[in-house]
This record gives C-alpha cells, structure tokens and sequence, in this order.
C-alpha cells in the first residue's frame, strides 16, 4: 500500500515538472518594436487604424513585430512581389495581425493572432482596377529565435526563423516600448440578429465607434502600389459573380428544354 501511494507520489511530481518545463517565463529580451532595415514599417496606429478599418500605406516596404512582457504580439508586413515574366506588374501586399505569443520549452516561438482582427490587402495594378481587402488569420511558429547586439550597426539585433529554419529577415530595435493597439479582439465579430433581439451593448468598442462613423469593411484605405484602385471586400463580390452564373445556368436550361421541345 505505502509502495503504491509512493508510486503514485513520484507520478505526480513528474506531471507537474513536465507541466512547468512545457511553459518558460517570457523573455524581457525580446520586448519591444522591432522593425526591418528601412525602419520604415512599424506596428501600431501609424500601419493599421482599427477604427477606420484601413491601412496606411508607409513609404517603403518593410516588416515589423512588436512583443510585451506579458505575452502579447503585433505583426506588421509590407511586401512588394516581383513578376519575372511581367517586371512591370509587381503585386503588393499588407498584412496585420495582433495576438498572443508563448516561448515553447524547446526555444520556439508560437504567436496565436486574434481570430477576427487579422486584415490583408493585396494589390496587382496589371490585374485590373480593384485590390481585394479581407479579413486574415495565420497562426505562426518560429523554430527559435535570437537577441544580439549587430556588430555593424552596434543596435540591439532580432533574428526569427521560421518553422524549417529559414531566416526571416533581420530587424532592429526600433523601441523598446512596445508601439502597438490596444492587446484585446478590436472588432469582433457580432453573430447576432441585426434587430438586436438580445444583443449585448457594445459602448464605447471599437466596432461600434467604427460603426457610428458609417466605416464599412475596406472603404477608406489608401491602396498599395495603384493609388486608383477600389475595393473588392471579401464576400461581396464572390455572392454577386455566384448570382450571376446561376442566373446564366437557369437561362441555358430554360433554353435547352424548348430545344428539345420544339425538335
């Protein structure tokens, strides 16, 4: 009995050593704005302003990633694409996601963004006149990363590498204050009728300040790389082009039929 209940003892003792190694403190190293060497993206309300729903297009391309001491996250991404067989169609993107990190016990990094707050805006000014605004999520993992001091530059140095060791490129402390919206969902998403039968009360969110001010999805944004482009919002466009194919297959059916009818 004493031999079982000592057994039983030592089991739990490993559960809970295991359970505190699969968690490490996070790292005071890694808090802070970082961005890539044009210094030109950073996180914040100068990238991204939840509250116009919009992007801001910085001068050059760039990425950026912010980290608090309590485990919270911000990416910002600028990202011009070449076209080898058209050099003159570039694509564009921005990307913007906020969440939560954890430094796993093997040194990685697993950031886990906020479901409904994630945007991406991409642009091809040879595809035509519309750039397409949605909603983005994508959960990351970064095998390892490391804090050092550049040799070159003397400035504090942040080196990630994605989840095959492929290194992201280098950024920079460009404060060690973290420069990032407010760590919470910005503009969850309300699943309720739109009479309101037993909606909650949402004052003072940024959706409904968003709302107040008659901001939709997308509509006011200054667009990557081709100034004239509009918006295709995701979803809208999709359901009018469906409409549109299922009107042309009732119209060949109906066709069809006197076709036959009349042979």
């Amino acid at each position: 009995m004493l031999l079982a209940e000592f057994s039983l003892f030592l089991l739990s003792l490993a559960c809970l050593s295991d359970g505190v190694a699969a968690q490490r403190p996070y790292d005071p190293r890694l808090v802070g704005t970082w961005t890539t060497k044009s210094g030109k993206v950073l996180t914040g309300s100068g990238f991204y302003d939840p509250v116009k729903d919009r992007f801001n297009e910085p001068s050059h391309t760039g990425i950026s990633y912010s980290f608090t001491i309590d485990g919270f996250y911000e990416e910002a991404h600028y990202r011009a694409m070449a076209n080898p067989t058209q050099p003159n169609c570039a694509r564009g993107m921005m990307q913007f996601q906020h969440g939560k990190y954890e430094i796993a016990a093997n040194g990685s990094l697993i950031l886990t963004p906020f479901g409904s707050d994630g945007r991406q805006l991409v642009s091809n000014r040879c595809a035509g006149p519309n750039a397409y605004y949605s909603r983005y999520i994508q959960e990351e993992l970064f095998e390892r990363y490391e804090v050092l001091k550049d040799p070159y530059s003397g400035v504090e140095r942040l080196n990630l590498y994605q989840f095959d060791g492929t290194p992201v490129h280098p950024m920079y402390l460009a404060s060690r204050q973290p420069q990032m919206l407010p760590t919470e969902t910005l503009n969850p998403i309300d699943t309720s009728s739109s009479k309101g039968k037993g909606k909650g009360k949402r004052d003072g969110s940024v959706l409904e300040r968003r709302e107040q001010e008659g901001a939709g999805l997308g509509v006011d944004f200054e667009s990557l790389l081709n100034k004239n482009a509009s918006v295709d919002t995701e979803g809208d466009n999709n359901q009018s082009g469906m409409d549109t194919l299922w009107w042309v297959g009732v119209f060949m059916t109906a066709v069809g039929g006197l076709v036959l009818i009349y042979k």
